[in-house]
């Protein structure tokens, strides 16, 4: 089993980042290792997932608070699932 990195490191943030800088980070992240410009590239496709579980974490208040008290552990059994997309980052 690999132990997940912290979500605040995997996105460059730091832990008073607001909405927008998170966005941005992710955002920076998601084109640069996005699957689809790095075709076959396994290390690119593990990087883009972990940015995109980390933002998606974050971005939600909710799940921020747990993550802070609790860390990786305090997220499993609460129905957190992974990212449901990206979408939102490109909309202003």
């Amino acid at each position: 089993m690999t132990t997940k990195r912290d979500y605040y490191e995997v996105l460059g943030v730091s832990r008073n980042a607001d909405d927008n800088e998170l966005k941005a980070n992710y955002r920076k992240l998601a084109l640069q290792f996005h699957p689809d410009r790095n075709s076959g590239n396994k290390e690119a496709e593990e990087k883009f997932k972990e940015a995109s579980e980390a933002y998606e974490v974050l971005r939600d208040p909710q799940k921020r608070n747990i993550y802070d008290q609790f860390g990786h552990q305090g997220l499993e059994g609460s129905g957190f699932s992974g990212f449901s997309g990206f979408e939102d980052i490109f909309s202003s």
